[in-house]
């Protein structure tokens, strides 16, 4: 009779420590899963857009919306420029009284406002001039320039990309 209660409790143990480990890593399982579901949530910024699908709030327009949308405009110093990583967008309002700029490695935009239709959106320093498309200056000083059309340009092409 005593061997048979050592028996009996030695596999009681032996049950019980292997129910043990399947429960942490059962825990474990559910914690990183919960980790990287929280990840996805966290991913948007604090007006609901998501960013790491290049997604940014329109101040203008209420709304999210690609980064790399709007009129483009090139530097002034590449006027040819391909990498849309370095030119400004801009995006207006409904009644085009206020303009959105988009610069190159800016988390935020700026929105100028213009007074009547035909003159420059302005706001401090800067300027978006509507001349041969749009001129952005700073100051005395042109930054960026664009034919005024929409979405990115694609050099030795006849055609826009899409």
């Amino acid at each position: 009779m005593k061997k048979i209660s050592t028996l009996i409790l030695v596999l009681f143990l032996v049950c019980s420590c292997k129910y043990m480990d399947q429960t942490e890593e059962t825990d474990e399982t559910q914690n990183a899963t919960t980790s990287k579901d929280s990840s996805v949530v966290n991913d948007k910024d604090e007006n609901g857009c998501l960013a790491s699908a290049g997604y940014v709030w329109s101040k203008v327009n209420k709304e999210c919306v690609k980064g790399f949308s709007g009129i483009q405009l090139n530097p002034i110093d590449k006027p040819d420029n391909e990498d849309e990583t370095l030119s400004a967008y801009v995006l207006f309002n409904e009644d085009a009284s206020k303009a959105e700029i988009f610069l190159p490695k800016d988390t935020t935009s700026i929105v100028l406002s213009r007074s009547a239709e035909g003159k420059p959106w302005i706001l401090n320093d800067w300027q978006l001039v509507p001349w041969k498309g749009y001129v952005l200056k700073k100051g005395s000083e042109s930054k960026f320039a664009g034919d005024g059309e929409m979405g990115q340009k694609s050099i030795n092409s006849d055609t826009e990309q899409e």
